[in-house]
């Protein structure tokens, strides 16, 4: 549903720097303790669709009470990214003191803001405040469905909001809203009947919003008061589900790892007792009569075709690796509770900037030991493989918000404040990343010389295809995590908190875990069958498991979820795109390395002059 604009004058407008952003982001855990009957302020922030979190619009685009002046509330990186759009409100709360129940305005509705109502009604419209950095949730309105024949559909307004605060000592710990003992306001199709014993004339309808305030003292130690959100959310009610799908990968974990360690060493085993069977046989002579991985020990070290982009694919692999690993333990340092609003999406921002020395130095260093010669393509390639679709995506998600007129559209100066960091912080950093790892770079260690004219490789079966290896690596690494995953997409795409970062972690070892040991199986039945190929088929076989989760995003949205409309799926199918490319370049790189070390094992075992 198209809305009014949904960027208001205020904070959102404001210039913000990298530095700024930062020391807020720091500092946003301290906390103001508070004397009986000091202000306590209420913002109201945005609504929209429930079942479309991303959907979201300003409080005020709804007909609803509002100051003269409109003040915002300045906002972190984080919080804009979120879509926040924090202002302040009419209710006025003081610590400690009980309020009965007040008016906050009287309106006089038009017709036409009637039916906005009802139809934000129907649509669920969901909103939020925020009263000390706690988010509070309700629905705008309530729709009764009764009878079959005659049918009864009734739109009501809530007009009165209860408040329920508690505290500990001189803090807030919790805040949520009631209307449990509430009549709802009905809105009937047209705004010129006579409503409810309210006045109505000339086509209008005169509502009264009231509200209540009642504190109540809480156990609950400030240091804690996450843990009272966490009581609301579905996490600690299927912890056992959480741990019996790590049993359950675990076990998937260790028949891999007992089929790398054991099996295939007794193949290895075997081979080696025929491979050497000469102490003094030099390496060009033992690949007479012989056939299987060793008889390619002259091609194995072939460098493959596209060294840039396989280069450019494991350096941003690399640095994703490293900012996941970095979002995770932050995450169990409970830097990202609920309190603090759009800290993952600044630490997000700032990790990606910082990582990408990491991405640039993995990739020009390997380019450079595979005898690579267009380093400054191979930077320029490595810093825009993730950020070019990044943008491309995002144009076209923005663009769909700014139509919309939805919160979710970045204004002006957020979109130059990230362009700047990555133009002066992203882009230098993978530049002195590449040029540290272009000096620093040794010659590839290879057991075997390469011969210069490449062998024919033998007619494949089916079951050794490049579509067969990417359906077996893609689908065991996704099937261990497939049921976390379902949590984290209702986290992202839902109105629920991901707290369980501890099982979060150990769900992520355990994909590096399965994607390397798959890869490893995969590259040793691929060298059996004398095909040298590997440098690209490790890549792509694990990680082809961005293919099975965006897969899985489809799925969801289907039969896990119930969004709808163009706004919501374009952003979902959009970043859903993005989130199974970065899957794909991590698990690819961890892919490509694990085969790198087990081929460099096997060829270094033998016994060659």
């Amino acid at each position: 549903m198209r809305r009014g604009t949904g960027h208001l004058p205020g904070a959102c407008q404001r210039t913000m720097d990298l530095h700024c952003v930062l020391i807020l982001w720091l500092f946003s855990g301290w906390a103001m303790g508070y004397k009986q009957g000091d202000n306590v302020t209420l913002y109201v922030n945005k609504v929209g669709p429930y079942h479309n979190p991303q959907e979201t619009y300003h409080y005020y685009t709804l007909p609803v009470c509002r100051p003269e002046k409109v003040h915002h509330k300045s906002l972190s990186l984080g919080e804009v990214l979120d879509g926040d759009r924090m202002a302040e409100s009419l209710y006025h709360i003081q610590f400690k003191e009980n309020k009965p129940k007040t008016t906050v305005c009287q309106l006089t509705l038009s017709e036409k803001q009637v039916d906005q109502l009802r139809e934000s009604i129907e649509e669920l419209y969901y909103f939020e405040f925020v009263l000390d950095d706690i988010p509070i949730w309700g629905f705008v309105g309530y729709i009764e469905e009764s009878g079959f024949l005659p049918h009864s559909h009734k739109v009501g307004l809530w007009t009165h909001l209860d408040f329920n605060i508690e505290y500990n000592g001189d803090m807030v710990i919790f805040a949520n809203v009631s209307v449990k003992d509430v009549k709802p306001f009905p809105l009937e199709e047209g705004a010129g009947a006579a409503v409810g014993g309210v006045g109505v004339g000339g086509g209008s309808l005169t509502v009264t919003h009231t509200y209540s305030v009642h504190w109540f003292e809480s156990p609950l130690p400030y240091a804690r008061r996450a843990e009272r959100l966490r009581d609301y959310s579905f996490f600690p009610k299927t912890l056992e589900i959480h741990w019996l799908s790590i049993i359950n990968s675990l076990v998937l974990v260790v028949l891999l790892l007992g089929f790398v360690i054991i099996i295939l060493m007794r193949v290895l085993k075997n081979d080696f007792a025929r491979y050497n069977v000469e102490e003094e046989g030099g390496c060009d002579d033992l690949d007479q009569g012989d056939n299987g991985w060793k008889i390619i020990h002259t091609e194995v070290f072939r460098f493959p075709p596209y060294k840039s982009l396989l280069c450019a694919i494991l350096g941003v692999g690399a640095q994703f690796l490293t900012l996941a690993t970095a979002i995770i333990l932050m995450a169990l340092l409970g830097t990202f509770n609920v309190h603090r609003h759009g800290a993952i999406n600044s630490a997000a921002i700032v990790l990606y900037a910082l990582t990408s020395c990491v991405s640039g130095y993995i990739s020009c260093s390997f380019y450079t030991q595979i005898n690579g010669q267009r380093w400054v393509w191979n930077i320029i390639l490595t810093s825009s493989l993730f950020s070019a679709p990044l943008f491309l995506t995002w144009s076209i998600v923005n663009s769909v918000h700014w139509w919309s007129g939805s919160t979710q559209a970045l204004p002006a100066t957020t979109v130059l404040l990230l362009l700047g960091a990555w133009v002066l912080v992203g882009f230098p950093l993978t530049v002195i990343g590449g040029i540290m790892g272009k000096n620093r770079a040794g010659s590839f260690q290879a057991p075997c010389r390469t011969r210069n004219i490449p062998r024919q490789i033998p007619t494949q079966p089916w079951y050794k295809h490049t579509a067969v290896h990417m359906a077996i690596g893609g689908f065991l690494p996704f099937s261990a995590i497939s049921v976390e995953l379902y949590y984290i997409f209702a986290t992202v795409w839902g109105r629920e908190h991901y707290t369980l970062y501890g099982i979060l972690l150990c769900v992520f070892a355990i994909l590096l875990s399965v994607g390397a040991c798959i890869s490893v199986a995969l590259t040793y039945f691929l060298l059996s069958g004398e095909d040298y190929r590997w440098w690209w088929r490790s890549v792509l076989s694990t990680g082809s498991t961005g293919v099975f989760i965006f897969v899985y995003s489809v799925f969801y949205y289907r039969n896990r979820s119930s969004m709808s409309g163009p706004v919501q799926s374009t952003e979902f199918f959009g970043y859903s795109l993005l989130t199974a490319l970065v899957f794909s370049l991590m698990l690819g790189s961890v892919s490509f390395w694990a085969s790198l070390a087990f081929i460099r094992y096997i060829y270094r075992s033998l016994k060659m002059d």
